[in-house]
């Protein structure tokens, strides 16, 4: 598995964090005590994107997934996908081998009363010729109402100011509300937690991602989600948040979580607005929200670039789309190749520290997360071996093939995981807020990182690694103020995800700590630090079977320090986790289909990208 977490060494005063669940009496949302409570803090496995029925580009790929059955899915439940035979049954089904711990449903909030109209005989506007070419030709309306509303104009049928399909959307978010607050576990046994969230889904004027998902604390929330057309810019967003949600004196509080700034052409992290230099005033605003960044997902890998004349790091080349914004998956002459700048996320932490030498407030301090971005309302489905495809950008299931069920571009995603003393609203809330989180691309182990100056170098031999962990320094997310002396060190400790009954998990190869700064002339430095394991392990997979072979690790642990410290330089750490390698899951498809590239007899209708240059068999999670 691929894990990341972070820490930022900085010359700031290091943050005390604590979780403190409400009382009956302050917050309607109260819980009971878990059972199940960790002082020291559990690993929750989660997934913060997910999409349904009433999503745009979910619904022109005719997904009929409801929020509730989102949840269903979540717990465990089998649920049945597109394409749907004549009477309306579905004919693919999926179901998780292991439960999540949370999830929420993250719909599209631009588009959710048009949605709804164009599915809602008697509703005002269900007549209209846009709904009309919706139910009848609905990849052509998904560009349609997609190309007006990334314009902040809406349709006809909404009327002159839009109200009527901005009203429209109470009904779907009515509905997401009250599917989160039904699968919220509130009893002791805290076995899964639901949250009310939505997806802002901005786009610049080249159609480059700006998309932020939006997630409350509790039940406590506007009236109707704060969209993109209604205030074209994130601090529009953060500015109706504060006064629609914060300013309220109800308990209203926001977490807004960053996604695909590999495909942002450089737009989503900007450092001027309207014409001016970022003030210090607006990157406090910036990092209040925005406490965690999506580092993985369907639509690809935002860590690092990898390309002629940059970074050295080939593990930047992971799940690496071929383009930097999204009008290039649909509109070749638009498409660029990635680069550094576009928003990868190792380039904009170098940009947090400019800024914060600059005007001595750091906008981009975050702690990363995993998600899917599913379009089938399948969440935590991350599995290479029982890939279905994810919808959105991707091949619709009724014209794609049935083998392959995505682009080759795409991939299952990833996985949130919050550490938190147990399972409920306010403690996982609290997590987010303090950046105690990472992110993985599909699997689940278990990773701790933590920073300090007093951990013992023998701290990986310690029962109480954790304790000590937090005890003498901060964990993943957390602040490190620099001080005289000798150099902070690493704690870093990860477990193989150990799998399930007939499935275990893939053994460790190594893990590697990343760290990044910039120069005394501005430039960005990086350097990548093998601490653990075995990059030449021998480890291979046979491509004609998917198995695997060679060595590797059940546990990783070390204690690392910066040989190249200066006291003097703001600089982060975040350390990577990996895995030996494993078939990709276009080629657990191949390989089950029998395809043999040498033998074109094997090569079936729908299986011929199995063969193509664009490829890749391989990966290490």
């Amino acid at each position: 598995m691929r894990a990341f977490a972070a820490l930022i060494l900085s010359l700031t005063a290091t943050a005390s964090y604590g979780v403190v669940e409400n009382n009956a009496a302050a917050d309607p949302n109260f819980h009971v005590p878990c059972t199940d409570y960790n002082e020291e803090r559990t690993a929750f496995f989660g997934d913060t994107h997910v999409h349904t029925k009433y999503s745009l580009d979910a619904s022109t790929q005719d997904t009929r997934t409801t929020p509730a059955q989102v949840y269903q899915f979540a717990k465990g439940e089998k649920v049945g996908v597109q394409p749907f035979d004549i009477e309306g049954n579905p004919t693919r089904f999926q179901q998780l081998s292991r439960p999540l711990d949370f999830a929420m449903v993250t719909d599209h909030a631009e588009l959710m009363g048009e949605v709804h109209m164009c599915n809602t005989p008697g509703a005002e506007g269900y007549s209209s010729w846009q709904c009309w070419s919706y139910r009848t030709f609905p990849r052509v309306a998904f560009f349609l109402f997609n190309t007006t509303a990334t314009r902040g104009i809406r349709l006809g049928m909404c009327g002159d100011d839009g109200e009527i399909c901005r009203e429209g959307g109470m009904a779907p978010w009515t509905e997401i509300v009250d599917a989160a607050e039904e699968a919220y576990d509130r009893s002791e046994n805290c076995d899964f937690t639901s949250f009310i969230a939505y997806e802002w889904t901005g786009t610049s004027e080249n159609v480059a991602n700006l998309h932020r998902n939006v997630i409350f604390r509790n039940s406590e929330t506007p009236r109707l989600p704060i969209n993109f057309i209604d205030g074209m810019a994130a601090e529009l967003l953060w500015d109706n948040l504060d006064k629609k949600c914060i300013d309220g004196g109800k308990g209203c509080d926001v977490v807004v979580i960053p996604h695909n700034s590999n495909l942002s052409d450089g737009q989503m992290f900007k450092t001027e607005r309207r014409g001016r230099k970022i003030t210090a005033e607006d990157a406090v605003q910036t990092a209040r929200f925005e406490t965690l960044v999506e580092m993985m997902q369907h639509k690809g890998s935002s860590e690092c670039y990898f390309g002629p004349g940059n970074t050295e790091d080939e593990l930047c080349a992971f799940e690496q789309l071929p383009y930097d914004k999204f009008s290039g998956k649909f509109q070749k002459w638009t498409r660029d190749e990635p680069a550094p700048e576009d928003g990868f996320i190792r380039e904009v932490l170098r940009d947090g520290l400019r800024e914060q030498q600059r005007i001595g407030v750091n906008p981009f301090k975050w702690g990363f997360i995993g998600s899917t971005d599913t379009h089938l309302g399948l969440p935590g489905a991350a599995d290479e071996k029982n890939f279905l495809g994810h919808g959105g950008a991707g091949i619709p299931a009724e014209e794609g093939s049935v083998s392959l069920p995505d682009d080759l571009e795409f991939n299952p995603g990833g996985l949130a995981v919050l550490y938190a003393e147990q399972n409920t609203r306010d403690s996982l809330f609290q997590a987010m807020k303090r950046r105690e989180a990472y992110g993985t691309s599909g699997p689940r182990m278990a990773v701790r990182f933590f920073g300090g100056w007093d951990y013992p170098a023998d701290l990986c031999a310690s029962s109480d690694f954790v304790k000590q962990g937090y005890a003498n320094g901060v964990p993943m997310g957390g602040d490190l103020t620099a001080k005289a002396g000798d150099a902070p060190r690493f704690a870093v400790q990860a477990m193989q995800d150990a799998g399930v009954p007939g499935s275990p998990g893939t053994p460790l190869q190594r893990v590697q700590i990343i760290k990044g700064w910039v120069d005394a002339k501005g430039q960005s430095q990086e350097s990548v630090f093998e601490v653990a394991g075995d990059p030449n392990n021998g480890a291979s997979v046979d491509l004609a079977s998917c198995q695997t072979s060679g060595q590797g690790f059940k546990n990783l642990c070390t204690v690392w320090q910066d040989p190249s410290f200066d006291q003097s330089q703001d600089a982060y750490y975040y350390a990577r986790v990996v895995e030996n390698p494993t078939c990709r899951w276009s080629q657990q498809i191949c390989s089950a289909s029998k395809v043999d590239c040498s033998n074109p007899s094997t090569i079936t209708k729908g299986l011929e990208a199995c063969c193509s240059a664009e490829h890749r068999p391989t990966i290490q999670e």
